[in-house]
């Protein structure tokens, strides 16, 4: 079945977000005098009584601001389905804006950019849509694909407009669910108030009903009450509606999966752990594995802009370092989020950074480095770069790959029983064996067997007895890379 879209509203501060979704809220939603409940909900589904698309539907997510939109993806989240980046045509491209668009790219979401305030007379759409053209947004009236709609939210004018640009990108992109399925739903706010702790969620498959029983990655609930975006209390609730839950013991995290399927929620959280924030970029690196990228990406906050040319012109030469997001002054809590959502560093050049962000990063194991010669910035970012390089050579160089899974005695000389997880082994491949991601010696494949009976070659997903020559001391647990 169709689903509505879900929306995000992000932008620069006092660029209109929160004017924008007052002006769509008051002039859409059936019953007014329930305002209050949707600020304390987190998200509002409106009727837009636009004819001609399956649904006339959209929920709005009340949560306007980098830190809510992170913090909703930190555990993979990925809640809005379509992002409005609001821009004031008279202030066009803004340091907020930038990290607004970095964090609408890392969500690989679609968006709508709307330029605001174009009643006032010192708008200027031309300039903006240029200065779009320096972060990759190209709008449709310059050749790109991103949809651009004029509008003054304090006025109300273009707001027909933007709501049938999402309803368009809505019937593109398919949104569906299957009433049959587990329900998912994600967590937007939390809240204690005299019902006890009360949690705002956004459906996004399955139905939801009171008297279910949910479950997180800790807790198991048992659904007490479920109130619309309205304030009514409902029995049923289906995707893609805003709602609270009553239930709860204690308040879960934003962003937590609510599911009534206790496999989902006991995977594993879909973002994975960084390397600890004391480690230098350059270890981060020598240590096969930790990043799986082919690039680092970076983050970088500077002083000034011409700090932030100089630094820029010097990187991108370097086809090994990708920059998500730079931009002039301190480092900031949204920083930290979108680095641990992009697994990105953070360097800052001749800034400050706070105590609390210090102790956000060490919690959320993002690395930040800061420099105040820009020498030795780049210096820093070279050798990462050729160690990059080196990686991705071996990476190329790879042949197969072997898991030692356990060790024989068989006739007095030892055999490594190991699982082919990648490639293909030969016998007389050259090996190097690796114990926790580090390099403990190289070798040649002298023997190999499949149940006792000598083979030449072992496939992805076989078992096998393995001998090298030169011994080495291998363990259980090694990992074996067989090299061209």
């Amino acid at each position: 079945m169709k689903r509505s879209p879900i929306v995000t509203i992000l932008g620069h501060v006092d660029h209109g977000k929160t004017t924008l979704l007052d002006t769509i809220r008051k002039s859409r939603l059936a019953s007014k005098e329930h305002g209050g409940i949707t600020q304390r909900i987190g998200g509002y589904e409106i009727k837009t009584e636009i004819k001609g698309y399956d649904l006339d539907k959209i929920t709005f997510i009340d949560t306007p601001g980098h830190e809510a939109f992170s913090k909703l993806r930190l555990r993979g989240a990925n809640v809005a389905d379509i992002a409005i980046l609001v821009i004031d045509a008279s202030d066009s491209v803004m340091p907020q804006t930038i990290e607004s668009i970095a964090h609408i790219k890392s969500a690989k979401i679609p968006f709508i950019v709307a330029l605001n305030k174009m009643d006032l007379p010192g708008a200027n759409p031309k300039k903006v849509k240029k200065d779009l053209l320096k972060h990759e947004v190209i709008t449709e009236d310059m050749g790109g694909s991103v949809v651009c709609i004029p509008i003054s939210a304090t006025k109300g004018e273009g707001v027909q407009e933007l709501l049938e640009s999402i309803l368009i990108i809505a019937s593109d992109i398919d949104l569906s669910f299957d009433l049959k399925n587990p329900s998912k739903s994600y967590i937007i706010e939390t809240n204690k108030d005299q019902r006890g702790l009360v949690v705002s969620a956004i459906i996004k498959d399955g139905t939801l009903r009171v008297g279910d029983t949910l479950y997180t990655h800790q807790e198991k609930i048992k659904v007490r009450a479920l109130i619309n975006d309205q304030g009514k209390s409902v029995r049923e609730i289906t995707p893609s509606t805003p709602f609270e839950i009553l239930g709860f013991s204690k308040l879960p995290e934003v962003g937590t999966l609510l599911t009534s399927d206790p496999q989902i929620a006991a995977a594993p959280e879909v973002i994975e752990q960084q390397s600890q924030s004391q480690m230098d970029v350059s270890s981060l690196l020598k240590q096969e594995g930790e990043v799986k990228q082919k690039k680092l990406t970076v983050i970088i906050k500077a002083d000034s802009q011409g700090s932030l040319e100089a630094i820029i012109a010097a990187i991108l030469p370097n086809e090994n370092v990708e920059v998500v997001l730079s931009n002039i002054g301190g480092i900031h809590r949204s920083d930290i989020f979108l680095a641990k959502i992009t697994k990105s560093i953070i360097i800052g050049f001749s800034v400050s950074v706070d105590t609390e962000v210090k102790q956000l990063a060490n919690q959320e194991k993002v690395i930040i480095k800061t420099y105040n010669i820009i020498y030795e910035l780049l210096d820093e970012l070279e050798e990462v770069s050729a160690l990059i390089q080196e990686k991705e050579e071996r990476e190329k160089n790879l042949k197969a790959q072997a898991k030692i899974l356990a060790t024989f005695v068989i006739e007095g000389e030892t055999v490594f029983g190991g699982m082919v997880t990648k490639g293909k082994v030969n016998l007389a491949d050259h090996a190097e064996v690796y114990r926790k991601n580090n390099l403990i010696g190289k070798s040649q494949l002298s023997s190999l067997k499949i149940r006792a009976k000598v083979t030449k070659e072992v496939k992805k997903d076989q078992e096998c007895g393995m001998q090298f020559n030169p011994p080495l001391d291998i363990r259980v647990g090694d990992v074996i890379k067989f090299i061209l």
